[in-house]
């Protein structure tokens, strides 16, 4: 089954709430502001299935103000437009720590993380009386000691009387999709790999990843079954996730516990990203992880510089006009055009934009056509029924044109995604990468280190990370390479770009583009400051490699035998497309797009598992001999481990997997996360979590900061 197939259809089995839903759930009752006599205290869980309460939709609830810092902005963000809030009631909503004025006949809703800078903001904004009320809500769990020097400051200040209610709320995640989610913690690779970590750092980070994974359970009010390699920080975080769920009796005595003998409840996967170092860095295929790598994207803004006409400017402008910087706030699970293609293969995606704005663009002309005929076009078969249809056609004019400007706005991104592509040659590399990760040249180590050292040295390809990434794609692919092929490739590569220089400039449409970069013999100050950060990069993963502190990764990916991903009808269609889109890129562009076409066949028909969608499998299959054996099993409802040989040997012991919770520790990617709906099916929904969402040059810097 292809990704493109599982995108259309929303992936995976139906599913009466998602994480985000019941993370939208939460916050939306946080917003409502129920009176304090309705028996809510803080401690609540803060969200679950029960959605809002009706006080949110009521009209009379009271205008209110939002305060949150930047932690819990990411979280409201994907959750909540500034429509949204003012519907809800929301008239400001300003950052904590920035300069307020007072407005002592309003509310105040407050969403910040329990720290004790934000602590001691609050108690200060109660003792000035900035608000009528302050309504104070945690996004994780305020411990006893912070909660009571919190009461002795306000007491002391004076500002006890403004506190309306303290709550718990356990959101300490943002969901940018229904099935994805992220704890924001920036830098966890670097932070859970530093050798230089004290025992009681290590023990506070891995605290924080328990406590954001506990306020997924508890968002989504379901006790999983938590499945971890053994030793590291995956098995700390399960212990550590493990006894939070058996400790707290909301959790452990809810309604969760008839399903719990029915047998439907998710099954969590944690690993570590060390598990597979390829995925973070190899270059992508598909539409939504191209934009991650090529564009400035987060949390489902896109970013990016275009250049204006030349010809338009002023006539006295002197050397060419400056870039303009567009924004797009594209949400996947809004937005028709991106649900279903997000995980297609992007010259796919950009065929049906095509196809997509041709038939709206007809749509629209008819429409027009019919109503400028007037009269005459009313009557001319003499009675009502072709103006009762022409009225029909008008009224569903709006919604074409909204139609028509969300596609308008996928152009844009694609337009600025395929120069890039093409301008870097990303299609080459992708597929040398690929052919490195799935051993294709494990009977070849010459030729591999051949391949490798002429596309890292060729100018003309690629920029400076993307030669770095193949280089570390290479050294992490065992069986191709030695330790001294690697030192001489990434030295070659070195010496290729400080003489040569390189045609594809700073990676990212964040900077203007990547024709715009460096040239021949050059080598920008940004581009040599990349250069040094990989080789950086480079150095750290031999160290790692030659002290087997990473796993091999030969099979780090297995190509899909199965279903829909290959085979005649795949091939026919991947060849169809490709032939469509040239013709339609040779006739609508020149240059760089025609200059791609010839590389972008490369980017269809090739799906392969990556490392964590082959576990995820395994475990959820319940595959003998695999990760199914190897991993830890602990049940928050059971005492101790549970020994999955015993529940192996019993008949019925363990019913299909339907929900699937894979999440990593140390940075995601979205390649990885659209890999794995490769194991979502009609009976089975996967959600994929990880410590922050990185893209491929943010964690090249990353690896840097650990040589």
């Amino acid at each position: 089954m292809s990704l493109a197939t599982m995108s259309s259809r929303g992936g995976g089995a139906s599913s009466a709430s998602t994480l985000k839903s019941s993370q939208l759930a939460a916050v939306s009752d946080m917003l409502a502001l129920p009176p304090p006599d309705d028996g809510r205290n803080g401690g609540g869980m803060g969200g679950g299935t029960g959605g809002a309460s009706s006080s949110s939709s009521d009209p009379s609830s009271p205008w209110k103000i939002l305060i949150y810092d930047a932690h819990t902005r990411s979280i409201v963000s994907p959750l909540l437009s500034v429509s949204d809030l003012r519907s809800r009631g929301v008239t400001l909503h300003l950052l904590l720590h920035s300069d307020r004025e007072p407005i002592p006949d309003v509310p105040a809703v407050y969403f910040v993380r329990p720290t004790p800078d934000n602590l001691s903001a609050i108690a200060r904004d109660c003792a000035r009386h900035l608000y009528e009320s302050a309504h104070l809500h945690f996004s994780s769990r305020l411990d006893r000691t912070s909660m009571e020097d919190f009461a002795r400051l306000v007491v002391n200040t004076g500002g006890l009387d403004a506190v309306a209610g303290v709550h718990d709320r356990f959101v300490e995640f943002a969901c940018p999709e229904e099935r994805l989610f992220t704890l924001n913690a920036n830098e966890s690779y670097v932070i859970y790999n530093d050798p230089g970590a004290t025992e009681e750092g290590m023990g506070r980070a891995m605290d924080e990843v328990a406590g954001g994974l506990f306020g997924v359970v508890a968002t989504l009010g379901t006790v999983p079954v938590i499945r971890c390699p053994r030793g590291g920080a995956p098995e700390m975080v399960a212990r550590k996730l493990n006894r939070l769920i058996a400790e707290h009796p909301t959790l452990i005595r809810s309604k969760d516990g008839h399903r719990h003998q029915s047998h439907h409840r998710p099954v969590l996967v944690i690993m570590d990203r060390n598990m597979d170092l390829i995925t973070p860095v190899q270059h992508a295929s598909t539409y939504q992880a191209l934009v991650d790598d090529v564009l400035d994207h987060k949390m489902n803004r896109i970013e990016f510089n275009v250049k204006p006409d030349e010809s338009s400017g002023g006539g006295r402008r002197r050397g060419p006009p400056p870039a303009v910087r567009k924004k797009f706030d594209v949400d996947p699970d809004v937005d028709p055009f991106y649900r279903r293609h997000k995980f297609a293969p992007f010259p796919e995606a950009i065929e049906s934009n095509g196809a997509e704005m041709q038939d709206v663009t007809a749509k629209e002309q008819a429409i027009r056509s019919k109503a400028g005929g007037g009269k005459d076009a009313a009557t001319s078969a003499g009675g009502g029924g072709d103006s009762s249809e022409l009225a029909t056609a008008v009224e569903s004019l709006p919604a074409l044109l909204e139609r028509k400007k969300k596609l308008e706005v996928h152009t844009s991104i694609l337009q600025a995604a395929m120069s890039e592509v093409a301008a870097r040659e990303v299609p080459t590399f992708y597929e040398l990468e690929i052919s490195l990760a799935t051993s294709t040249y494990k009977n070849d180590p010459s030729g591999a280190k051949r391949d490798v050292m002429e596309l890292a040295c060729d100018p003309a390809k690629g920029n400076v990370d993307d030669k770095v990434r193949l280089v570390i794609v290479y050294a992490l692919s065992n069986g191709v390479g030695s330790s001294s092929d690697i030192d001489e490739v990434a030295q070659a590569m070195r010496e290729s770009l400080e003489t040569k220089g390189s045609t594809a400039g700073a990676a990212g449409g964040g900077e203007g583009g990547g024709a715009a970069g460096a040239t021949h013999g050059t080598l920008t100050k940004e581009d040599r400051a990349r250069l040094e950060t990989g080789m950086r990069a480079i150095d750290y993963l031999k160290k790692l490699r030659a002290m087997n502190v990473i796993s091999a990764m030969s099979d780090a990916m297995q190509e899909d035998a199965g279903g829909g991903g290959g085979g005649g009808a795949s091939a026919g269609l991947s060849s169809d497309l490709l032939s469509n889109f040239m013709s339609r890129a040779t006739s609508q562009a020149t240059g760089l797009l025609a200059k791609a076409t010839d590389r972008l066949g490369t980017m269809l028909g090739k799906i392969h598992k990556h490392r964590a969608t082959v576990v995820l499998e395994n475990i959820c299959e319940m595959r003998p001999g695999t990760e199914d054996d190897e991993y830890l099993y602990l049940d928050p409802r059971a005492r101790g481990d549970v020994d999955v040989s015993t529940l192996r040997g019993a008949a019925a012991a363990r019913a299909p997997v339907r929900e699937a919770i894979a999440f990593v520790i140390g940075g995601g990617c979205y390649g990885e996360y659209q890999n794995l709906q490769m194991v979502a099916n009609d009976g089975r929904n996967v959600t994929y979590g990880c410590t922050e969402i990185v893209d491929p040059c943010t964690f090249l810097g990353h690896l840097a900061k650990l040589a």
